[in-house]
């Protein structure tokens, strides 16, 4: 009698012996070759979700099948517990947000665990564990002592409700997302990172990461924004100063007819008129009011406003009229920006709404344009016209020669820009790493001394109230200053959450490490993460900051490696009914839920095996009973044949095994299954084709299920079947493949076994067929042997009856092979 598949005792049980064997335990090892896999790791909100069981999935079958291949896996787990999240559930539920965070994290651990996922769990890290940001605070003093950290006025989203600053995606129409107040752009003493120091070595650097998705690579491109062009001198009609502008069309400054400051440019309230000073104040409250999304958005109609001033056009003296748009930003150039209606959209519109003349300066060489009835700006290359004596200058020549007039001049000078901004890292929040500096009104800016790290975040503050608690505590900002040793205050701001994500990765390569923040031994033998799993909606800043992170702290001489993640695969979402799994849409499938009624195991064939791991994968409850099913028929099959299997402990079943007995015909297409089967599911893993790979499985337990119910079975076939049946399963249902290799008599685990190597002789098929065409179209399938010749086929496909019928007497011009695939009878 074959049992019940009981999979909640067998998963339970396997589990703890994993974790009481300290199985996934790993350390450097010379000898053997690494490979550091990693998932971006979660916030800890409580509960995982289908996403998680995705990500996660994918990723541990690509440690479990590494560990089989011989490496040296690193594969850890952690928590990104700071963040903004955590302080809104303490005021909605009155706990605070380090007890919240921590009771998340020990429930998610139990639900990952659950899982059956072989992390190294003595390697977690949680960010808001004080010896984790004690070295987050260390290396913001580094990029302090590199002048990569500093200070300064920036405008911000700021609530006067929470009293704290919003990320732009936190503002909806104006208000607060969370009290609905109305935000206010107010200028605060921010700090910034750096980052744009190394803005050209992270855009020339994605060019070493061939195993990067082509469009996370241009999209990192994009977010760097790498511009080549000039820098032009406008000067004011009124008093002369010169304003500066950057524009990547210097060809086109011809036809420049008005010009464009940001609303917040420190020139608006100087040269704007007596005449327009209520108009301009006016429209620069509004725009205050509206979010840079907003203001950039490509759907929401432009608007400005005229200052009564005007500017000298640097080419051609002409005086136009300077307006302030909404679109123009601060931080983006330098804020003020030359407007050429004729070519450029958003200048076009502009001019349109506001009836300011366009001027053609580039001819389109497939019409004339008219600026009278022009519909859109002209932004295609062309010759020069209207532009003196550049006129017929063609492309990148015009650029270049304008360009080069103006440094002659001295009028512009020829100059490379990034969209790039530096990077805004401080918060005036409670749940973040504290940034570790002191104010002192003698001394001025003084980072705490090393040695007083970490800058502890209190625990007994009262978060109910709006803003940071940190700025109201007494306790926490009055100190000493290290320098004078006079009365002082401490920095009431925190970090970032990005920070905290930002090396994270090599934290785990050492994560008990109490000299620096890694162990630099340990990092050069780990870095860089051989394979990086995670969702493309981190596509841009996560990366981007990593990246940065890295490269700094290599220059500090604490690892080699000049990028963090080698290769890197971004898996799809999982959907419902084709929408993103939301509890408001009442679509959410609980992880827990299916561990419940249908087993770990089957929840990660179902989700591996229901798409490829880059694409979107649509949830089917007809799909998880298929895998249940699937699992269900595997422990039946090799349950049956356990016996078998025992007979065959100890002896060599791998390649190179040979059955006692003289193969017979059905037994030689049972192990040319089995060798060719082993052969595709590592390919396919090896491509992360997850899919593909089970469904090879599955094929194969149909061949494997068909030759053994056969009345003439050589038990060696079966054995050696099922014996790496239970092998190629061990990475994608762990559980169930420890079981069914222990039911065979085997003593270690399974998840130490080498991956089962296959024998290229049998994986070669003793019979193929062969696609029979009459003038292309395909009429004929037909059985032949695979050492076939080119004759013997042309013969069989000439004799074949379903190709008569279609030939009916009809001139052949000539039969076409290709050898052990094809042949196309070509007629008239």
């Amino acid at each position: 009698m074959v049992s019940d598949y009981d999979f909640l005792s067998i998963e339970k049980k396997w589990q703890e012996k994993w974790a009481a064997d300290l199985l996934y335990k790993v350390g450097e090892d010379s000898d053997k070759p690494k490979k550091y896999v990693l998932e971006m790791f979660p916030y800890p909100s409580g509960e995982i979700h289908m996403g998680h069981v995705r990500n996660y999935s994918i990723g541990d079958a690509i440690a479990r099948y590494s560990r089989m291949q011989g490496f040296n896996v690193l594969y850890p787990m952690g928590f990104d517990a700071f963040g903004l999240p955590a302080e809104n559930a303490a005021i909605e539920r009155g706990i605070h947000p380090k007890v919240w965070t921590y009771d998340n994290i020990a429930s998610m651990q139990v639900q990952l665990r659950r899982l059956g996922l072989s992390y190294d769990w003595d390697r977690q890290v949680v960010t808001a564990d004080a010896d984790y940001y004690k070295w987050g605070q260390w290396l913001f003093l580094k990029f302090l002592e590199k002048g990569l950290a500093y200070r300064k006025k920036a405008k911000v989203n700021w609530c006067p409700g929470c009293q704290t600053v919003l990320a732009n995606e936190q503002v909806e129409a104006g208000l607060c997302w969370r009290c609905e107040a109305e935000v206010e752009n107010k200028q605060l003493e921010q700090w910034f990172f750096k980052i744009t120091d190394y803005a050209e070595s992270l855009l020339a650097d994605l060019d070493k990461l061939e195993g990067w998705p082509e469009r996370v690579k241009i999209m990192q491109r994009n977010w760097i924004g790498k511009s080549s062009g000039a820098y032009v001198d406008f000067t004011l009609k009124e008093s002369g100063e010169k304003v500066k502008v950057f524009t990547t069309r210097p060809d086109t400054l011809f036809g420049a007819t008005f010009f464009l400051l940001s609303p917040e440019h420190s020139l608006v309230e100087r040269i704007t008129t007596a005449e327009q000073k209520s108009a301009v104040d006016s429209f620069r409250k509004e725009v205050a009011k509206e979010t840079e999304i907003d203001r950039t958005s490509a759907e929401i109609p432009k608007k400005g406003v005229f200052t009564g001033a005007y500017v000298i056009n640097p080419v051609n003296n002409e005086e136009i009229p300077v307006w302030l748009a909404d679109y123009i930003l601060m931080e983006y150039g330098t804020g003020a920006v030359m407007a050429v209606p004729a070519h450029d959209q958003r200048d076009f519109e502009f001019a349109r709404k506001y009836d300011i003349p366009i001027n053609i300066v580039i001819a389109s060489p497939e019409e004339e344009l008219d600026p009278a009835t022009m519909n859109e700006a002209y932004t295609g290359e062309g010759n020069m016209v209207n532009s003196g004596p550049f006129d017929g200058t063609f492309g990148f020549e015009g650029v270049k020669k304008v360009s080069e007039w103006l440094q002659g001049q001295g009028k512009g000078e020829k100059a490379t820009t990034y969209r790039l901004r530096d990077w805004l890292v401080s918060r005036q929040r409670y749940w973040g790493n504290p940034i570790p500096v002191i104010y002192c009104e003698k001394c001025g800016m003084q980072p705490v001394p090393y040695e007083e790290l970490p800058v502890v975040l209190p625990e007994d503050v009262d978060v109910s109230k709006a803003g940071s608690p940190l700025a109201r505590d007494k306790n926490f900002y009055e100190t000493t200053c290290p320098k004078c040793g006079g009365a002082a205050r401490r920095e009431t701001d925190t970090m970032d959450t990005f920070i905290c994500s930002s090396w994270y990765f090599l934290r785990y390569t050492s994560p008990k490490e109490d000299n620096l923040p890694f162990g630099k031994e340990a990092a050069n033998y780990w870095m860089p993460v051989d394979q990086y799993i995670g969702g493309i909606e981190h596509a841009i800043l996560h990366l981007l900051y990593a990246r940065f992170f890295t490269k700094v702290i290599r220059d500090i001489g604490l690892v080699n490696v000049d990028e963090p993640f080698s290769n890197l695969l971004t898996q799809g979402m999982v959907l419902k009914e084709g929408a993103k799994m939301s509890k408001s849409k009442g679509n959410v499938v609980d992880p827990n839920y299916i561990m419940d009624k249908y087993g770990a195991d089957t929840a990660r064939l179902f989700i591996l095996f229901a798409s490829p791991p880059e694409k979107e994968l649509d949830w089917s409850d007809e799909g998880i009973e298929g895998s249940f099913r699937f699992i269900k028929r595997v422990w039946r099959l090799v349950s049956e044949h356990r016996a078998v299997g025992s007979e065959q402990e100890g002896k060599d079943v791998g390649a190179g095994f040979k059955p006692a007995r003289e193969e017979e015909k059905q037994d030689r297409q049972m192990r040319q299954k089995t060798h060719a089967t082993i052969k595709k599911v590592t390919t396919d893993i090896n491509r992360f084709n997850m899919n593909t790979a089970i469904a090879a499985v599955m094929e194969f337990i149909n061949a494997l299920q068909k030759y053994s119910d056969s009345p003439a079975v050589n038990a060696q076939v079966v054995a050696e079947a099922i014996h790496n049946l239970t092998l190629l399963l061990a990475p994608f249902t762990p559980h169930l493949a420890e079981e069914l290799w222990h039911l065979l008599g085997n003593k270690e685990s399974i998840h130490r076994q080498k991956w089962p190597a296959y024998d290229e002789a049998l994986v070669v098929a003793e019979e193929i067929t062969l696609v029979v065409q009459v003038s292309g179209k395909v009429r004929d399938r037909i059985t032949v042997p695979a050492d076939i010749s080119e004759e013997e086929m042309k013969n069989l496909a000439l004799a074949s009856e379903k190709t008569k019928s279609f030939l009916d007497g009809r001139e052949i011009v000539k039969v076409v092979t290709v050898p052990k695939k094809l042949v196309n009878i070509v007629i008239k």
